[in-house]
């Protein structure tokens, strides 16, 4: 046997590293124009060389392209600082030309941000499930540590309203014992909503009709014993083993169905997310332009004070390192968020050259395309383009689409123009609600329909699809 000796050895790798700042910009290129703004917010906060000034008002007829950015120099040598400086004035004054030409949207007026204020201030904050929970613990008697062990199991409670993490788990982690933490929980399973801190489904379900004196009903023999053979419809075989008549099980699966499998359901159903589209296209004399929402970005810029001060003999050496400093910071997220705007401008662009009939027609005319492609045709790496298309939202005259809605492969149709698989989508689930409920189409006659639309599917993925919409196989859609 060979004998294992340690040691320490050297060796050279070529290993890539992002640099914080490069970093920052990839972030900045990713995040939805709400979360920029945040940052920029922050940003004005923390450093104390940038200012926000107001946006030119003037409005022309047609929306300009975002001004391009500066060349980049190379990265293994430092610019001087006041070369710098200068590119950055003249990005400032590039930036606010552009502010001037892109207004084409309607103002964001003072009134409008009182009014968008109010709306917010007025908007009533929903309550959670687990602060119901915790508002019901105090009126249930339990002692100081029982109380305790109460808001540790509403914790683990997630929003659907099962208990997350096993009693073992929360026993070995917390020291509690396990007949304690039962104990515990079988008095906010008492709590509304009803069916609230079940283990499972199973659970869930016997809660509610314990709730409702049907612990040992045949309802609740078949949860026990049968629920994945009711999730399946087979009735023939849960009346042939509980040895019950077909009609009395049918009537028993019609009031399980009527129990709710998710008891947090209520109070996840007041969340709301709100989406905020930054690009805008609209059709302008017969042609296709896009807009850039720049109104919900603070317009920010390095503050002449600064300069100034940089300027002044007078400043002391430590000083003016500490503003070159922040000049330095401020001035690459100055170019990151015109970095950003350029990319997304010329990707959306490019997007609307391919997808140009989809804006006339609709979703059956929308092509397939892919990230790949448009990065070629840009320039750019199709990780660029992930990250700009990343959670931003677009409208246009066919309504509000995620970006990502618009790169999807495709398949060739019967008259050999391409088109999106969201197409095949589209037409298989209007296949679906026309069929009739007594003899739903099977996933081969789905496919065989498609073929006849002009869609040449496998079966296979019309299951797929099938899947992905949410739409159940043939014998559970058989009224």
């Amino acid at each position: 046997m060979a004998q294992q000796i340690l040691s320490q050895v050297q060796d050279q790798r070529l290993q890539m590293i992002l640099a914080p700042q490069l970093r920052q910009s990839l972030e900045i290129l990713q995040l939805p124009v709400l979360e920029l703004q945040s940052v920029i917010q922050q940003e004005l906060e923390q450093n104390p060389a940038l200012e926000e000034y107001d946006a030119p008002q003037a409005a022309p007829e047609t929306p300009a392209e975002p001004p391009a950015p500066e060349p980049e120099t190379d990265n293994n040598k430092e610019m001087d600082f006041k070369e710098d400086y200068e590119i950055l004035l003249k990005l400032d004054d590039d930036w606010r030309e552009f502010y001037q030409q892109s207004q084409t949207l309607q103002r964001w007026t003072p009134d409008d941000a009182e009014r968008r204020e109010h709306f917010l201030d007025s908007m009533v904050q929903s309550e959670s499930l687990q602060e119901h929970l915790m508002a019901q613990l105090p009126m249930a008697g339990l002692e100081q540590e029982d109380r305790r062990i109460g808001e540790l199991l509403i914790g683990s409670i997630t929003s659907d309203g099962y208990l997350s993490t096993s009693i073992e788990e929360l026993a070995a982690s917390t020291g509690y014992s396990v007949q304690k933490l039962n104990e515990v929980l079988a008095v906010i399973q008492g709590f509304d909503p009803v069916g609230v801190g079940a283990r499972d489904l199973s659970d869930c379900l016997l809660l509610q009709l314990r709730r409702r004196g049907l612990d040992q009903s045949p309802a609740a023999n078949m949860v026990r014993l049968h629920l994945n053979d009711l999730a399946a419809r087979k009735y023939a075989r849960i009346a042939k083993e509980m040895n019950l008549p077909l009609e009395t099980v049918q009537e028993t699966a019609r009031v399980i169905a009527a129990l709710e499998p998710k008891p947090g359901r209520a109070f996840a159903a007041e969340s709301t997310n709100f989406i905020h589209p930054e690009i805008t296209i609209r059709k302008v004399d017969g042609e296709y332009v896009v807009q850039l929402d720049d109104d919900h970005l603070p317009h920010i810029r390095i503050s002449r004070h600064y300069h100034k001060l940089l300027e002044d003999p007078a400043t002391p050496a430590d000083v003016k390192n500490y503003v070159q400093e922040k000049i330095r910071s401020g001035m690459f997220l100055i170019k990151s968020i015109n970095q950003r705007q350029q990319t997304i401008y010329r990707i959306v662009r490019e997007l609307v050259k391919t997808q140009r009939d989809f804006f006339e027609h609709g979703l059956s005319h929308l092509r397939p395309l892919t990230m790949s492609a448009i990065a070629d045709e840009l320039g750019i790496h199709e990780t660029t383009v992930s990250r700009a298309i990343s959670g931003k939202y677009v409208a246009t005259p066919q309504g509000t689409y995620d970006l990502r809605y618009f790169f999807a492969s495709g398949y060739a149709h019967a008259d050999g123009q391409q088109v999106s698989n969201k197409t095949v989508k589209e037409a298989l689930a209007n296949l679906v609600a026309k069929e009739s409920p007594s003899h739903p189409l099977s996933d081969q006659a789905l496919a065989g329909a498609l073929r006849e639309n002009g869609f040449n599917v496998a079966r296979r993925t019309v299951a797929k699809y099938r899947e992905e919409l949410k739409i159940l196989p043939s014998h559970l859609r058989k009224a």
